[in-house]
């Protein structure tokens, strides 16, 4: 009996989503280069595969609904993006630390200014996008009004309007990592790193295995959205007074307001200070990074308050780290090592007042070099009931704090609610 004849049409799928090793035809990246047509341009689009020159796709996570939508026929595959208007509102840079490789290793310090730093890439038919957006907004806060009511806040017309709005430069930021420079940032050999990526993505991005020459990484991962009140050219300026909080999300405290952590509370305390230091003619940061529930995910976070609430002895301060160790068999996987290098793009070579206790994050800002006055850490009075188990057990581990640490006794009759 004949084989039946295949169909016209036949899609082949290839394995690979890159040209050749060692081919000519995709962009030269060399990282830390100071000139960004010395350096190249990123190019992680995935619609003409001899362009490619780093391992996975532009936008992070977000990849897979774009995938999403090719496969429902809502977006035409290998669409370009029309840059006409979308150039920052704000410049950023260029600074001296941009051509230091080991500065910059998990951003791309010329990802807001493709359109022009690339233009001739692009009127040869690259298809470059950025990975760095800067727009201008008006933020509204309850607890901005708030601070107008009780007279925390004055409304100058610049910073703090009529309405009760704050004008900020809002600046998105996707992750590109330079593994070799992510590697040596974390300690680790480059080949130990790939293979860690490679397996615990299950073997999502076999490049990061099988082409050692490609050494930049678009990860699936959230990247970081910045909050300047003030000139933004003024965070480069140590002479100007600088009040900055690096936020990690906490989608449930953040957004919805829930009581068992201080991450709102904290959060909107520190906007209250960047608009009070920028009225003041400093100028204010928040540097708010997508690492859900310390990055263990906000799954593994709700099994942890339920592990909390239900133990023996209720939701006590002295077993806080305890239970996310038990669920998720680490206490934090932040890993702030590579959180400085926006602080570096924006030129910041000193933060005055830092609005932060946590030890992990002040180490690792003064670690790469960026200068740190005053900490400030979040008022008491601002500190949920239930939260205070979080509060008092990271305070006892070492948080910074103007006040008394708790012993070992304290932190056991410190107890949150139950499940109600």
């Amino acid at each position: 009996m004949d084989s039946p004849t295949p169909p016209a049409a036949t899609r082949h799928i290839r394995l690979t989503s890159h040209p050749g090793q060692g081919t000519d035809s995709a962009p030269a990246l060399r990282w830390g280069a100071a000139d960004p047509h010395e350096r190249g341009p990123v190019v992680g689009s995935t619609g003409n595969r001899s362009q490619r020159n780093v391992i996975g796709t532009h936008s992070g996570s977000y990849g897979v609904y774009r995938a999403l939508a090719v496969a429902a026929g809502n977006l035409t595959k290998g669409h370009r993006a029309d840059l006409t208007n979308t150039a920052p509102t704000d410049a950023v840079g260029p600074y001296p630390v941009w051509g230091d490789a080991h500065k910059m290793v998990s951003i791309d310090p010329w990802g807001a200014s493709v359109q022009t730093v690339y233009a001739d890439y692009l009127e040869r038919g690259y298809d470059i996008r950025p990975t760095i957006a800067v727009t201008k907004a008006h933020i509204h806060l309850p607890e901005i009004k708030q601070a107008l009511a009780f007279q925390r806040l004055q409304v100058d017309g610049k910073i703090l309007l009529e309405d009760a709005s704050a004008t900020v430069t809002k600046i998105a930021v996707e992750p590109v990592w330079w593994l070799p420079g992510v590697a040596e940032r974390f300690k680790v050999s480059e080949a130990d790193l790939r293979r860690a990526l490679f397996e615990e993505t299950g073997g999502m991005y076999p490049e990061l295995v099988t082409r050692s020459d490609l050494e930049v990484f678009l990860p699936p991962i959230g990247g970081q959205t910045l909050y300047v009140f003030g000139d933004v050219r003024d965070l480069a300026n140590p002479n100007v007074t600088l009040t900055a909080r690096v936020h990690d999300e906490c989608n449930g405290s953040d957004v919805f307001g829930s009581d068992i952590c201080t991450c709102r509370p904290y959060l909107t305390h520190a906007i209250e200070e960047c608009i009070r230091g920028a009225q003041a003619g400093g100028v204010g940061l928040i540097a708010y990074s997508r690492k859900e529930g310390r990055a263990l995910g906000e799954v593994t976070k709700f099994l942890v308050y339920n592990a909390r609430k239900r133990q023996v002895g209720g939701d006590r301060a002295d077993k806080y780290f305890l239970r996310t160790e038990c669920v998720a068999g680490v206490q934090d996987m932040r890993f702030q090592e590579l959180m400085p290098d926006v602080l570096h793009w924006l030129g910041i070579t000193k933060i005055h007042r830092l609005v932060s206790m946590s030890n992990d994050k002040f180490d690792a800002i003064t670690g790469s070099g960026i200068e740190v006055g005053e900490r400030v850490k979040i008022p008491d009075e601002l500190i949920p009931a239930d939260a205070k188990v979080e509060i008092e057990a990271k305070v006892a581990a070492g948080y910074f704090t103007d006040g008394r640490v708790p012993t070992a006794d304290d932190l056991a009759q410190v107890k949150g609610r139950g499940l109600e």
